[in-house]
């Protein structure tokens, strides 16, 4: 109920504004993280109508974060908002996902490598964690819990670059490689060997091993784009 009434009393002090900014923006991720989640793994299917009322319902998040995080998801590539149409999640698309992979090869490296040099210590050890719940997931074939491992993953690389501009387009493609993975995995993918790879680029960054981080990578980016390829043969 609190987002509603901010939305209806736009004129609030200045001081109040600075005050309810950090609450807002931790809805809006929120927001964010629920949607991305919803898509990616398919409750939100490719081609479907949403609104922010529904979603708003759904979620139990106010409007303007709502629309807030929907901004986000499009610039992403996962929605399409369209005047007087409304919003539909984006449909799946293989063509588009190789060219996504040429692009991602050359800053998953760059990211990969940094964050081997540049890591805190802090970083290092988040890493370690990461590699073994890539680990355990796939024992079990959790596919939700390697997705959520997966995004943690990706924002941890991006951060322990200390790259902002390779970061920020680094995340602009995550959440679509994510959903065609998880679109297609059942059919083409090895979730051990796709845990197994992320696992050694996160052990790598954390050993402060340039070389061998970047050479992790460009193994998963091979794995990745000989199932993307094997998508359009079956």
């Amino acid at each position: 109920m609190r987002a509603r009434r901010q939305e209806a009393e736009p004129e609030i002090p200045a001081g109040r504004r600075r005050a309810s900014a950090a609450p807002r923006a931790s809805l809006t991720d929120r927001a964010y993280a629920d949607l991305e989640e919803m898509i990616v793994t398919l409750r939100l299917a490719p081609g479907a109508a949403v609104s922010e009322t529904e979603l708003s319902n759904t979620l139990a998040i106010g409007r303007t974060p709502i629309r807030e995080a929907l901004q986000r998801l499009a610039r992403e590539g996962l929605v399409n908002i369209l005047p007087r149409r409304g919003i539909v999640v984006s449909e799946i698309n293989v063509g588009r996902q190789l060219r996504l992979l040429e692009v991602r090869r050359e800053l998953e490296r760059l990211i990969a490598r940094s964050a081997a040099r540049r890591a805190t210590d802090a970083e290092r050890a988040r890493f370690r964690a990461l590699a073994a719940a890539f680990e355990s997931a796939a024992k079990v074939n959790d596919d939700v819990t390697f997705m959520r491992t997966d995004r943690e993953f990706n924002s941890l690389c991006g951060e322990a670059s200390h790259n902002e501009y390779a970061g920020g387009a680094m995340s602009l493609m995550h959440s679509l490689s994510r959903r065609f993975w998880y679109f297609h995995y059942k059919q083409a993918a090895d979730m051990p060997l796709t845990a197994k790879l992320h696992a050694d680029i996160a052990r790598a960054i954390a050993a402060a091993d340039p070389e061998r981080a970047a050479k992790a990578s460009d193994r998963l980016i091979d794995a990745i784009e000989k199932f993307t390829r094997y998508t359009t043969e079956t």
